[in-house]
């Protein structure tokens, strides 16, 4: 979701007369949904057919002169039969699957090695326009900083760990994680776990607490969205697997040291500044397809078991520590 606002600040920068209608999901409304110029429709995928009966619902009588469909799952195909436009506007042919070239009329330009969110950016070309700059400004409100200020007061140089992927095999070991904590606190970082409520999250938040011989802070399940933007203004450093955590500390600067083996950092990283990730994608790649990750196809996930454990403790720990010296934190010995 992240990646869309930059197109979307283009855009009205460029065309500012130019009425925008985003067909968003329903927790990542709670994120992007205050964005200004947009008008939102919210589709709530856990509602099934009924859900895609309320976005059409919402579109009904409405047409518009493009679409920018920028999803490729079956799901998103279907969905964006709601939209009536007179440009369809969809990925290039090696970018396209689950029949997504039945549902637009025009492609973006067919491009190799681009990050996800300058290949959402391409979406504009067609119209006349190109992405040059990237820019989010997700509006974060007062109560969200006054409860961040709340949970981490003062100005203590804070690392945040969001240990949990929607994607279970982009998870790093609990013990892992707890190490690089351990090693953090004994440096004079104050840590904070941080994640959603779901059970999931719960039970790999209490499982690194549980391999913890510190006593990070744990606000798991006790943030929202804003409330963790809010806590990212705080932070130095945030410590996650590819994940949306990591996207919404780039939008804010924050320094993202990811853990990368599944996926490409160059493909999915945080698109900002990569310097402080583990890439282990290219092992990846070698030890489970069986050649170097240049001779496999551009954004293939190697979500295989066993695929995280490429990453060792001392290889973040060394990014921690570099990245630590970058930002000159005033830590201990």
């Amino acid at each position: 979701m992240t990646h869309v606002v930059p197109l979307i600040r283009t855009l009205k920068e460029k065309a500012p007369r130019v009425a925008v209608t985003w067909i968003v999901g329903k927790l990542e409304r709670k994120l992007v949904g205050d964005v200004a110029g947009v008008d939102f429709v919210t589709f709530d995928k856990s509602r099934g057919r009924e859900g895609m009966t309320e976005v059409r619902r919402a579109l009904a009588g409405r047409r518009f002169d493009a679409l920018l469909h920028m999803q490729v799952a079956l799901r998103s195909n279907l969905l964006s039969l709601a939209v009536k436009a007179d440009r369809r506007i969809g990925y290039d042919r090696a970018r396209s699957k689950d029949l997504h070239g039945l549902f637009v009329s025009e492609r973006i330009p067919a491009r190799s090695g681009e990050h996800v969110l300058d290949a959402m950016g391409s979406f504009l070309e067609p119209l006349g326009i190109r992405q040059t700059e990237v820019t989010w400004d997700i509006p974060v409100p007062d109560d969200a900083h006054a409860w961040a200020a709340e949970q981490l007061p003062g100005n203590a140089p804070t690392l945040l760990v969001s240990p949990t992927s929607s994607h279970a095999l982009r998870n790093w070991r609990p013990e892992r994680y707890a190490a690089v904590i351990d090693h953090a606190m004994a440096r004079g970082l104050r840590v904070a776990l941080v994640g959603g409520p779901s059970t999931g999250e719960r039970e790999m938040a209490d499982a690194v607490l549980a391999a913890t011989k510190t006593a990070p802070m744990d606000l798991t399940g006790k943030d929202t969205l804003k409330r963790f933007m809010g806590l990212l203004g705080r932070t130095a450093m945030i410590l996650t697997p590819d994940s949306g955590p990591m996207h919404m500390a780039n939008t804010l600067g924050v320094k993202v040291l990811g853990l990368h083996a599944p996926s490409n950092p160059h493909r999915s990283g945080p698109y900002s500044d990569r310097r402080w990730c583990v890439d282990k994608y290219d092992e990846a790649s070698r030890r489970f397809l069986h050649k170097p990750a240049a001779d496999i196809p551009w954004g293939t996930k190697i979500e295989k078991p066993g695929v995280m454990d490429l990453i060792g403790v001392d290889e973040v720990v060394d990014r921690l520590e570099a990245c630590a010296a970058h930002l000159r934190l005033p830590l201990g010995a």
